[in-house]
C-alpha cells in the first residue's frame, strides 16, 4: 500500500465560507458540480476532473472547483459515492470500512469496482459533451485512488493527502504527478511517503511531492482558515496543483 485506508480523520474539518458560482448537474445517473471558466481566460480543450474525499460534493469542494475555473480550467466534481457521501465530522465509532464495502443502505458499495464506472462516465462526458482533449485530475484523500486508476484517460495528476492508493496503482500512473502531503498524517505516513517517492523515482515521469508542516490529513480541503499556518498550507497546495497543470497539461 502506498497510502493507508481512509479513517475518521478523512472527514474531520471546517466548512468554509463563500458562495459557489458553478451549478449542480447530472452526468448520466450521477450528481456532479460544474465550474466553468470565463471565456476570456479559459484554457481551450482542457479540464480538471475533481475526485473528492468521502464527503463528496459539498461547500468546500464546490468552492475549490470554482477556484480551478477561476484559473482557466473547466472543472467538474463527480459524486463518487452515488448519493451516499458522508457528512463532515462524523462520530468516532462510525464503521468507515463497512460503509466503503456496502454503503449506508447495504447495497451501494464504494469499492473500486463500484466507483470506476462513475469516473469513466465523467471522463466520457467531458470528452463527448465538452470536447475535452487535455484532461487533468485532482484526487483528495480517497479520490486520489481513482486518479491513479484512470490513466491513460487522465493525462496529468495531482493528489492531496492520498488514501487507499496501492503500490501497483501508483506505479501504473505513467504521467506527471504532483502530491501535497501533511506533516502529521496517519494515512499517508512518513514511511509511505518515502515508499511512494521510491516508486515514482523509477517511473521515468515527472513528479513532485511537497510536505506542509503543522497541518494534518485533509488540510487542503478542510483546514481551519482562521489559523495562519493552515490557511497558507491550503493556499500553497492549491497553487501547487495549478502550476503543475499549467506546465504539464497545457
Amino acid at each position: 500500500m502506498a497510502s493507508n485506508p481512509p479513517g475518521q480523520c478523512c472527514t474531520v474539518g471546517v466548512k468554509h465560507e463563500g458562495e459557489p458560482t458553478g451549478r449542480d448537474i447530472k452526468i448520466g445517473n450521477y450528481d456532479a458540480y460544474l465550474a466553468t471558466p470565463d471565456p476570456t481566460n479559459a484554457h481551450k480543450d482542457a479540464a480538471i476532473l475533481y475526485c473528492p474525499d468521502v464527503i463528496g460534493i459539498w461547500q468546500n469542494s464546490k468552492l475549490m472547483a470554482d477556484q480551478y475555473a477561476a484559473n482557466g480550467y473547466l472543472c467538474i466534481v463527480i459524486d463518487l459515492f452515488n448519493g451516499d457521501a458522508l457528512p463532515e465530522n462524523f462520530s468516532a465509532d462510525f464503521d468507515l470500512m463497512k460503509w466503503l464495502a456496502q454503503g449506508s443502505t447495504g447495497d451501494n458499495p464504494h469499492t473500486a469496482e463500484a466507483i470506476d464506472p462513475i469516473v469513466a462516465e465523467a471522463i466520457k462526458w467531458l470528452k463527448s459533451e465538452k470536447g475535452i482533449k487535455k484532461l487533468g485530475a485532482v484526487g483528495y484523500c480517497y479520490g486520489a485512488k481513482f486518479v491513479a486508476r484512470h490513466f491513460p484517460d487522465i493525462q496529468v495528476g495531482y493528489f492531496a493527502h492520498p488514501s487507499f492508493v496501492t503500490e501497483d496503482e501508483l506505479a501504473g500512473f505513467k504521467a506527471p504527478l504532483s502530491i501535497a502531503a501533511a506533516e502529521a498524517d496517519s494515512i499517508f505516513t512518513t514511511e509511505l511517503r518515502h515508499k511512494s517517492e521510491a516508486i515514482l523515482s523509477k517511473s521515468g515521469y515527472p513528479y513532485q511531492m511537497f510536505l506542509y508542516s503543522q497541518v494534518v490529513h485533509g488540510f487542503s480541503v478542510r483546514c481551519d482558515l482562521s489559523k495562519k499556518v493552515e490557511r497558507l498550507a491550503k493556499d500553497q497546495a492549491f497553487l501547487q496543483a495549478v502550476a503543475w497543470f499549467d506546465n504539464w497539461l497545457l
